[in-house]
Parts: structure tokens; sequence; C-alpha cells
């Protein structure tokens, strides 16, 4: 069995005139990341592949994630491939994972994720908001041959507020 959770990065900010990948997270992001991250405690498996796009609101919401779980940060495996709203590319990356992992915890971008969730899993989800939390649970040995997973849990900020 493999257990996928994604993780949309929290809200960003459009303050300042910077490229794309290097807005940092709102104030209300940062929020809104440090409630999802402690009420799904509980829902997360002890031993996780934990892997973020390297764009730096979805860094540091992996990061505030991190310290709520009582993660080492080094365990963050930061790719730049995952700083990608195509959902096609968001697959294979995926299905490329090793086997040896039964979890994996990625945070990462929309379009990318809420069609990959969709594609993936038996909820069909419209949006997957800023700091949405989707887990999605696959009857497969194989990272590589994913399909039909069942979708375990959505928590968004919205449910908590």
């Amino acid at each position: 069995m493999k257990n996928l959770i994604l993780i949309r990065h929290a809200k960003s900010s459009w303050d300042s005139p910077l490229i794309d990948k290097e807005r940092s997270l709102a104030t209300r992001g940062i929020k809104d990341a440090h409630l999802v991250a402690t009420t799904i405690k509980n829902s997360i498996p002890s031993k996780n592949l934990i892997w973020s796009s390297t764009a730096k609101r979805a860094s540091e919401t992996a990061i505030i994630f991190a310290q709520n779980l009582s993660w080492p940060l080094d365990s963050i495996i930061f790719r730049d491939e995952l700083y990608t709203f195509d959902s096609n590319v968001l697959e294979k990356i995926i299905k490329s994972c090793q086997d040896s992992y039964e979890n994996v915890i990625l945070f990462g971008h929309n379009e990318a994720i809420t069609e990959f969730v969709n594609k993936f899993g038996d909820i069909y989800i419209d949006n997957v908001p800023t700091s949405g939390f989707v887990s999605i649970q696959f009857e497969t040995l194989n990272w590589s041959s994913i399909k039909n997973g069942k979708t375990n849990k959505t928590l968004f900020p919205k449910d908590l507020k």
C-alpha cells in the first residue's frame, strides 16, 4: 500500500515585485499553515519521504509543517522540478518515487495538485485551496503503478475557521 499526502503551499504575498518563485507567505498563509499542521498531527504516518517545491512559498510551508510536526528540517528534500503547475509533470515525479517508501508527503502548487487529486482520488475537489491537505491511499506496492486511489482525508483552512 502507498500513501500520498499532497499539501498546497500556504497563501502567498503579492506585495513585493518579485518573480513568482521568490514570493513569500502572507500573514494569513502563515496562520493557515500552522492551523492545518497542528490539526493533522494524528493523520500523518510516522515514517515519511517529504518533498517540497523549491519555490519560497512552498518551502516556507513545508518548514512550518515540520516545526509543528517535529520533523527534522533536514528531512525535507527540496526539488526544483516540483515547482510545476502541470499535473502530468507532478504525476511523473510521484511515479518515480522509490518503492521502499510507503508514505510520501509533497508540498507543491495548483493547478497540478487539484488536477492530480481529481485524477487519482475518488472524491472530486473543485479546487485545493492554499494550505489544503489531501491524503490518498493506493492499493499497490509500486509508485509507478498508482491509479484509482482512495481519498482518505481532506482538510482545508475554511474547515477550521
